[in-house]
This record gives structure tokens, C-alpha cells and sequence, in this order.
């Protein structure tokens, strides 16, 4: 059974473009030969606070649909790659219901009010 997955990458902010694309190719390649992944890349940010040295990075999010079998190795080969400060694999939620509407209050005749008083 697959499951949707999203993955936020925070990369070393001196890896250029090219250089992080070579290393997602190579992560998403353990997911198997058949997984579509929408990348997005959302460039460098500062950090909200200091990691090892660096205040910047280079944020990528990345969505997918696996099994949960292949995770574990894919989860291993990203912590061993020296390259990225941080990453967060979470399972996607469904896309959440719309509100429902407000009930529409019951319109109360003005002139009723004024005969009451």
C-alpha cells in the first residue's frame, strides 16, 4: 500500500542549484523506479537560528506517494549525506474538507420589534 509522503530538505546554503539536484536525483532514486516526486525548490533562507555553523540554507520540498517499506533506507542515505543540515519526512494528510457554511440567522421583522416596546 502507498502512502503520500512530503519531505522538506535543508541543504549547505554554498551548494548551488545543480548540486542539489544531483543529490535529490540520487535520494529519490531508493524510492523505487516508478515514484513521480513534485520537487520544489524554494531557495535560500536564513535559518531561524543557528545550526552548525551555518545561518542559511537551501530549502527544498518534495512530495511522493511509497510504501512504507522503502523509507527507512531512504531516511538513512539523506542523515548520512553531509550536505544536508536538516530533513523532515512527514505523511501528507488528505486534502482537508471545505467549511461548511454559516447558518443564516433567522431575519427577524423590524416592525415586530417596535410593537413590543
Amino acid at each position: 500500500m502507498t502512502r503520500r509522503y512530503e519531505v522538506v530538505y535543508i541543504f549547505d546554503s554554498a551548494l548551488e542549484e545543480p548540486a542539489v539536484s544531483e543529490k535529490l536525483a540520487r535520494f529519490h532514486a531508493l524510492l523505487g523506479a516508478g515514484v513521480e516526486v513534485a520537487v520544489s525548490h524554494w531557495g535560500k533562507r536564513p535559518l531561524s537560528y543557528r545550526h552548525k555553523r551555518h545561518e542559511a540554507g537551501y530549502y527544498v520540498v518534495a512530495q511522493f506517494e511509497a510504501p512504507a517499506s522503502v523509507l527507512p533506507e531512504f531516511e538513512r542515505a539523506v542523515k548520512l549525506e553531509e550536505g544536508v543540515l536538516r530533513f523532515l519526512v512527514v505523511l501528507a494528510e488528505a486534502a482537508a474538507p471545505a467549511p461548511a457554511p454559516a447558518p443564516v440567522a433567522a431575519a427577524v421583522p423590524v416592525a415586530a420589534e417596535e410593537e413590543d416596546e
